[in-house]
């Protein structure tokens, strides 16, 4: 099958590029094959697309919702591998990192990659479970690469915090796995594919169903960050380096989200089974409104675009449990505009707090006066995050709130009041960071400026005009969300 001559090196690229760069110790070599690897991803993440699938078979599985997160995964893990050469270098002239550190962290970088990618290309859901954990593993690695006090307790916070949540996604995945086997499939991968569970799911025991989805929505609603299950997230996004919080914010939790919404279309293929949406609803409607308010209890700069990250998944999820081709349409534009924003914020914030030397809101003003590049590109970067025209996250806001109107009312105005709350905060903090008198240390810091221009200009350039092949792609995976 020609599809499989992607799929393969879409895989073992980042896995053999994981095992190399755990022996190279010179800098500049690792730099490059780790930016090298990840480019070889995204241009086989492209060739995927372009040779149209979908692909079945009985561990692998590719349709239109896995190629939205598979691109968009690819991408973004391009541009952080770019963002991150330049920022380790300044970590190890200060000595933060040692050559040692700084390999281990390349390959754990490409371990998460190949993680997230057989998590999105498997068509079995305990394969799938096993490369959410090797990915999360990964990441929880790089978090505690520092190796300060801090940093460790964040790490472990996020291992035991992620542990319990995958342990009980796990026992999800096993009641799943059982009302398939005790209804019409037999034992084996036959039981446990993707294809076979939502084709048979109208079948399944509903009471089976339906324990499995509260084990399934907390398990996997910890790794997307969904509150009360979030306590790991800033902590891990305030402590780890910053080219970690990129790929937490824009990539890891969504594969975790993509999981949950293969579960919910094979939960929801059976008839009897509860409705899922209000409980979907009430973690994102919940989510979004706790990060709001804490937004403004921040004071740390990568804490509180942590706790953006959350009010952001919380709308996503939001927009998923209302559902319609209109809403799912809001809901995958929200995913990959946030993805493009977030990631570019952090990629500022990553460069701010090595030029200032602090990640204190309160240590950090006059940015567009001291270093004006650097301030005004973070402007623009919480301008778009904060749902305001002319971007992207605007218009699948906008899309949101009016498709929500019409099915209800109430939870328009709530999604709209906490969209409002949340844009107070990051203004605040928009105010205090990026103008004022310019205080603190300046620090001579080279700095990668090509990451955070592509993705601020491709969200510009979505919310002006969206290309016809983005608009029919997603239409096509609303309609396959149901």
């Amino acid at each position: 099958m020609p599809t499989l001559n992607f799929i393969i090196p879409l895989l073992l690229t980042p896995l053999v590029a994981a095992i190399i760069l755990a022996l190279v110790r010179d800098y500049h070599r690792s730099t490059q094959l780790n930016t090298f690897a990840s480019a070889t991803v995204l241009l086989f993440a492209l060739l995927l697309y372009y040779h149209q699938p979908p692909i079945t078979s009985n561990l692998l599985f590719i349709d239109n919702l896995s190629i939205v997160f598979i691109i968009l995964n690819a991408f973004v893990g391009f541009t952080t591998s770019i963002f991150s050469a330049s920022y380790v270098r300044y970590e190890l002239e200060i000595e933060r990192l040692t050559p040692n550190y700084l390999r281990f962290y390349h390959g754990m970088f490409q371990l998460m990659v190949f993680g997230m990618n057989l998590a999105l290309t498997t068509n079995n859901i305990g394969l799938m479970w096993v490369a959410l954990e090797l990915a999360t593993l990964a990441t929880i690695m790089m978090v505690g690469i520092y190796r300060t006090h801090k940093a460790l307790e964040a790490a472990w916070k996020y291992f035991i915090l992620s542990s319990v949540g995958l342990a009980l996604a796990l026992f999800g995945t096993i009641l799943i796995y059982f009302s398939a086997v005790s209804s019409t499939l037999s034992e084996g991968l036959d039981a446990m594919a993707w294809t076979n569970l939502q084709h048979y799911a109208a079948t399944f025991d509903p009471l089976l169903l339906n324990i499995a989805f509260i084990f399934l929505l907390i398990g996997y609603g910890t790794k997307i960050g969904l509150v009360p299950m979030h306590a790991w997230l800033p902590d891990a996004h305030a402590e780890g380096p910053t080219p970690v919080s990129a790929v937490l914010s824009g990539l890891l939790l969504n594969v975790a989200l993509y999981a949950l919404l293969r579960f919910k279309m094979i939960i929801t293929t059976n008839p009897e089974t509860i409705p899922v949406e209000p409980f979907i609803i009430s973690f994102g409607l919940g989510s979004l409104m706790f990060a709001a308010f804490m937004l403004y209890r921040c004071y740390d700069i990568k804490r509180m675009f942590a706790y953006s990250s959350i009010e952001h998944m919380g709308i996503i999820v939001f927009a998923f449990g209302i559902g319609g081709p209109f809403s799912n349409f809001a809901g995958l534009l929200q995913i990959v505009m946030h993805s493009l924003t977030k990631s570019a914020i952090f990629f500022s914030i990553g460069h701010i707090t090595q030029v200032k030397g602090t990640q204190k809101i309160t240590d950090i003003h006059g940015l567009t006066s001291s270093h004006p590049l650097l301030g005004w590109t973070f402007v623009i970067g919480v301008i778009a995050i904060a749902g305001l025209p002319p971007f992207g996250i605007f218009m699948s806001e906008f899309l949101l709130i009016t498709s929500t109107f019409t099915h209800a009312p109430i939870l328009a105005v709530l999604i709209a009041f906490g969209l409002l709350l949340a844009l107070g905060a990051l203004l605040l903090c928009l105010g205090s960071v990026a103008f004022g008198e310019p205080n603190g240390s300046q620090i001579p810091v080279r700095i990668s400026y090509l990451p955070i221009f592509i993705h601020l200009s491709l969200v510009l350039i979505s919310g002006l005009h969206m290309p016809s092949i983005v608009v029919s792609l997603f239409q096509n995976v609303a309609d396959l969300l149901k």
